[in-house]
């Protein structure tokens, strides 16, 4: 099995048969992409914080069939800028909807006032958001974001599967989205979409649709078109998506498009219960500008040979990611200077540390020294086929279950069929009619038997039954796993980001059906809005559903598209069902672009509350409690053993492996399943924690990030990571820890100067040194203190110490062994010179006297940002020379953890700093504090990311190391987590789907599946979880699952009988780390018929709280031949 860590702490095994294929580029291998979007939030369905607006409404000519019945639905002021008008087929009347800030108008077909050139967008948008778009940016960067700012999309078809794909491009922040649909709300439709209630019920489906929408990103322009569609209306669009029509129309709507110049992304995608078809065409060449995503990879050369074919040997710091046939340059080398050429060069034979260049090298100059070798990303240009051609020769199918390997071309046969059904019968089959069933095996018995090289050996009669019981619901989980994928194409289509779906997807989920046999009765409607789930799954499961009594950790990203999908399934909105949902945070801008359940009035309030109050506007009938306890141990007195005995099931939508892993351990305690999934970027994963069928979640771990050496990120870095790293801690010890230290001092002079001498080491004194520092010589008092404080500063960064560092390791030093000490992957550095017409330096200098100015409690003004005016104050700091020092130690033991030198004078430094620190402290103001700046990276005000980015861009000059912009800074000294809105989408559809499994009970570990997914190749990859390991001992068994339980308050005594009874000797006994039994002792026995509780209390002094029923110990066994034997948990009730 190949381990895939995403590097949030979650993980999962996928087949090495996944990683042969890539490898071998059976499929193609990208990597990441998504959407996050604009503003985050679901519709108006927030907590009571604003009061409406007086509606407007803008009315167009025969706009009465366009408006909602609902006229009580409100349109505030400041969105109602503009109309948008829908014309209608051979008629001049006209439709509007009234959306959007139109300022900027979407595009007209034929318009002279904006000519489209090509098919991705490419205008002058508004700037980008950076403080709200800050994740998606990470996964797209500027110019993917800005081609989507210009980018039209039409989806059609406005059931469940439409309402999310059209959720996904709002939030993505693509120029307009005009939702087209000419049918009317039905109750059936509630249970897979949104933004429908029972009051839409007779409802265009579209106009339903709009407003609610609108409220998830006011800078897309959202329309409506309620008209039959023509070819016409398609021309004015970028991409365009069907989710609701027959293959007649489909192949005549993607000829017009493929044929269009330019062409038009065309996207045909339909959920039938638990199966999903997916269709892509971008037209004859579309070009891929990034196939990935991913960083180009990059590597420190050591040497190159002179050889044909030359091999190129990399230093071992980091393993090399490329691959074979991979494209590469060069630059920076030494000696063979021909390589500095920029040329792409093709290698081969890639391995761990070396790689073989399909080149002559032989008449090149002899490699010296340096050089990097950097990936290269070309284009790549893919010819779509038409649907009308694809679906005689639809070639290789993009697989998601490889135990399902023939299973593609049979739902190509049965969405075929089921079209030919529909256009014969005028309707969908009717679930539980078994004629209906019959009728669509026959024609796909009929269309496989006419497909000449195509045939499918078995069409599986009893599958085609299933898919025809369903054929009629759109499920919401599916709908959302759907509407994940199909938005991230659309996103390809506008922007040329990522690998498009090369053409044809399918997927099923039959797995999820009830494991018993159902009565035809079971699906009949019952006139609720959970219908078209009970034509899927009988009306037995849902109310199992409806009864669920469900615990939800977190309700970030994750947690609001969970919410969403629970409210709609009708999960725990039963008289005896409940969700919990907890989360400790409260929300913050930058959660706005892919938290769909929160407005930007939303900030600052608890992220439980606001998410639980507009799940429970989707559905009523939800029974949901929101807290905002954090889950761990310190909260055990709210989530007692009551709470976890009476769980159904836990839905984990949490960000850090820490929570991850105590939750884990709770559902492994109390043997309750746990649904787990994690994003990054556009890749996610799902693992389903079920109880004696599947290992738990902490039972395997990702590997330990590898962390750069302390000694190269202080005085070695070799790339813009290590001079981030290097300028967050600087940033931290200048405005936070030493203002915090300062003030502590303060606060209690006697206790702290005790404790430090009491501590008496080199950290102590370093410590005691900036304390110093900051309250006499670089104690601020003015502005221009602040400023020359800075100016000193960079002084000192930039210059005196690397002055001081090749001073003390001259550019040809040697090491003990003879090897040259600057070898790579050290890069010789050059010290800077200030100067007051590189805007760089001055930047940092503002930055820098801006934040000392507010840790010192200075007034800022506004002239600190007029570069010319900071210049004429920095003319006025006099530096001092540089004088090097003789004998100054620099740390260059990669393993050293702490850069502060011990000296057998310590004690006495120590004593001196903290008699200076008296004499300081008497000429200070009374009551005078600092003020410590917590890092705060998503406020772009603030000057933090300034200072990072300046820190670490000088230092990155200083080693001729490529420099990035302060969004890139922000992305990687921030620790941002790349988030899209598709991604996380895409996660929780297919948890529901296991969902469906957990609560109907039965399953196999067969039936269950594990996913990794990455919508940027795409690559789709699901396997059965791993079974538990298994423990064996004469005739018992136990896995991690099982709990040993003692009841009725036993003795010691009692105690190891039960051991006994067993077969076992129970040789030790302990609570936490206090030994309760040891049979080595003999005082021990006296402790026989002593209840264990009271051991617990009297030995290990511990008073067990009221709530805890139940305490645990661990017992040490072995068997009759003295083998000790890992035993599971023992827990022992005493009330």
């Amino acid at each position: 099995m190949l381990m895939l860590g995403l590097g949030l702490g979650f993980m999962i095994s996928v087949p090495i048969f996944v990683a042969t294929v890539i490898a071998n580029n059976s499929l193609s291998l990208i990597s990441i992409v998504m959407i996050c979007g604009l503003f985050g939030s679901l519709l108006y369905f927030m907590l009571p914080k604003r009061l409406p607006v007086e509606a407007v409404l803008v009315e167009g000519e025969g706009s009465e069939n366009n408006i909602a019945k609902d006229s009580s639905s409100v349109f505030k002021k400041h969105r109602v800028d503009c109309y948008l008008e829908s014309t209608a087929a051979n008629s001049n009347k006209k439709t509007s909807s009234v959306i959007g800030n139109c300022s900027d108008i979407s595009r007209e077909s034929g318009g002279a006032e904006e000519k489209v050139s090509m098919a991705l967008g490419d205008s002058n948008p508004s700037e980008i958001d950076e403080d709200l778009h800050s994740r998606q940016l990470a996964v797209y960067g500027r110019e993917t974001m800005r081609r989507l700012f210009a980018s039209n999309v039409l989806v059609s078809g406005m059931q469940g599967l439409g309402v999310e794909i059209a959720k996904n491009l709002v939030l993505a922040g693509v120029k307009s989205v005009t939702l087209h649909d000419e049918g009317v709300v039905e109750l059936w439709d509630l249970s897979s979409n949104f933004v429908f209630s029972e009051n839409d019920v007779g409802t265009n489906r579209a106009l339903a649709s709009v407003q609610k929408l609108q409220e998830l990103n006011n800078a897309v322009v959202i329309s409506t078109l309620t008209t039959k569609l023509t070819k016409e209306h398609l021309s004015k669009f970028q991409a365009v998506v069907f989710t609701d029509v027959t293959f007649e129309k489909a192949i005549e709507f993607n000829d017009y498009c493929h044929d269009h110049k330019p062409p038009i992304s065309f996207i045909k995608a339909e959920v039938r219960g638990l199966f999903g078809s997916i269709f892509c065409d971008f037209g004859p060449e579309f070009t891929v500008f990034d196939v990935d995503g991913e960083e180009p990879h990059t590597g420190i050369v050591a040497s190159i040979s002179n050889d044909n074919p030359a091999l190129v040997s990399c230093v071992d710091d980091e393993r090399l990611e490329f691959q074979d046939g991979d494209l590469v340059a060069f630059s920076e080398v030494k000696g063979m200077t021909e390589l500095n050429d920029g040329k792409p060069r093709k290698i081969k034979n890639a391995r761990a540390y070396s790689f073989f260049l399909e080149e002559d090298t032989s008449d090149f100059g002899i490699y010296e020294k340096g050089g990097i070798v950097t990936q290269v990303k070309e284009p790549k240009v893919l010819n779509f086929k038409t649907l009308r051609e694809a679906i005689k020769d639809p070639g290789d199918f993009l697989l998601s279950d490889f135990s399902k390997f023939d299973r593609p071309p049979l739902l190509h046969l049965a969405f075929q069929a089921l079209d030919k059904f529909v256009s014969e019968m005028g309707r969908l089959p009717v679930a539980g009619s078994e004629e209906d069933a019959q009728k669509l095996v026959s024609l796909a018995s009929l269309i496989n038997e006419n497909s000449g090289d195509g045939r499918v050996e078995d069409i599986n009669p009893k599958l085609l039954r299933h898919f025809a019981f369903g054929a009629r619901a759109v499920l919401n989980p599916m709908a959302a796993m759907f509407g994940g994928i199909v938005g991230q194409e659309v996103v390809k289509a506008c922007s040329g980001k990522f690998h498009p779906l090369f053409q044809f997807f399918y997927f099923d989920s039959v797995e999820s059906l009830p494991t018993a046999n159902l009565d035809p009765s079971e699906f009949m409607p019952l006139n609720s809005r959970y219908d078209a789930q009970i034509s899927v799954f009988g009306s037995n499961l849902q109310k199992k559903l409806e009864g669920a009594n469900l615990f939800v950790v977190g309700s970030g990203a994750l947690g609001c598209e969970f919410l969403k999908n629970l409210a709609l399934m009708g999960v725990s909105c039963g008289e005896q069902g409940k969700l919990t949902i907890t989360d400790d945070d409260v929300i913050e801008k930058s959660n706005l672009s892919r938290q769909f359940l929160f407005r930007d009035w939303n900030i600052g309030q608890a992220k439980s509350t606001v998410a639980a109050s507009a799940a429970a506007l989707i559905n009523p009938h939800l029974k949901i409690e929101a807290l905002q306890n954090r889950v761990g141990s310190e909260t055990e007195n709210v989530f007692d053993d009551t709470f976890w005995e009476n769980l159904t099931a836990v839905v984990n939508a949490l960000d850090n492996v820490n929570a991850r892993l105590y939750v884990d351990q709770r559902c492994l305690y109390f043997q309750k399943p746990l649904l787990e999934s994690g994003t990054l970027g556009a890749k996610c994963n799902t693992q389903m924690v079920i109880p004696h069928l599947t290992e738990n979640y902490g039972a395997s771990r990702d590997p330990p990030e590898k962390q750069a050496p302390m000694c190269t990120v202080h005085s070695f870095p070799h790339n813009i990571d290590h001079c981030l790293t290097w300028a967050r801690s600087e940033f931290e010890g200048l405005v936070e820890k030493t203002p915090a230290e300062v003030n502590a001092y303060l606060s209690n002079p006697v206790e702290y100067t005790n404790a430090m001498i009491k501590a008496g080491d080199a950290q102590s004194r370093d410590i005691l040194e900036h304390v110093l520092e900051c309250l006499e010589k670089e104690k601020c008092e003015t502005l221009q203190d602040c400023i020359s404080w800075a100016r000193l500063k960079f002084e000192d960064y930039f210059s005196d110490r690397v002055k001081q560092l090749i001073y003390t390791f001259p550019e040809d030093a040697s090491t003990s062994t003879g090897v040259p000490f600057w070898s790579a992957p050290k890069r010789f550095p050059h010290p800077l010179q200030f100067s007051t017409t590189d805007l760089s330096h001055l930047h940092f200098v503002m930055a820098a006297s801006v934040l000392r100015a507010e840790t010192f409690g200075i007034p800022v003004p506004d002239w600190i940002r007029n570069p010319k005016m900071v210049a004429e104050a920095v003319d006025k700091v006099i530096v001092p020379d540089f004088q090097p020092r003789e004998g100054v130690k620099i740390e260059t033991d990669e393993k050293a953890t702490n850069l502060s030198n011990a000296s057998v004078d310590d004690a006495a430094i120590i004593n001196e700093l903290i008699r200076k620190l008296e004499l300081c402290r008497e000429n200070l103001p009374a009551g005078f504090r600092m003020k410590p700046i917590q890092f705060e990276k998503d406020d772009d005000t603030n000057y933090h990311m300034d200072l990072i980015a300046g820190l670490a861009n000088m230092r990155a000059r200083n080693y001729s190391i490529p420099e990035v912009d302060k969004l890139k800074a922000k992305f990687i000294a921030g620790r941002i987590i790349p988030a899209i809105a598709t991604s996380t989408a895409m996660a929780t559809g297919l948890v529901c789907l296991e969902l469906y499994k957990v609560l109907d009970g039965g399953h196999k570990v067969e039936d269950y599946r594990n996913t990794f997914a990455n919508l940027a190749l795409p690559l789709f990859s699901m396997a059965e979880p791993v079974p538990p390991k298994v423990i064996k001992h004469q005739d018992m068994s136990w896995t991690v699952w099982d709990r040993w339980t003692l009841k009725n308050n036993p003795t010691l005594r009692e105690l190891l009988q039960w051991f006994t009874d067993k077969g076992l000797s129970a040789y030790s006994i302990s609570f936490g780390s206090c030994l309760l039994y040891n049979s080595m002792f003999p005082r021990h026995r006296e402790r026989m018929d002593r209840k264990v509780v009271d051991l617990v209390r009297e030995v290990a002094k511990v008073e067990l709280p009221a709530y805890r029923r139940h305490f645990d110990v661990v017992v040490a066994c072995d068997d009759d031949e003295g083998n000790d034997v890992d035993i599971p948990t023992v827990s022992i009730y005493f009330r």
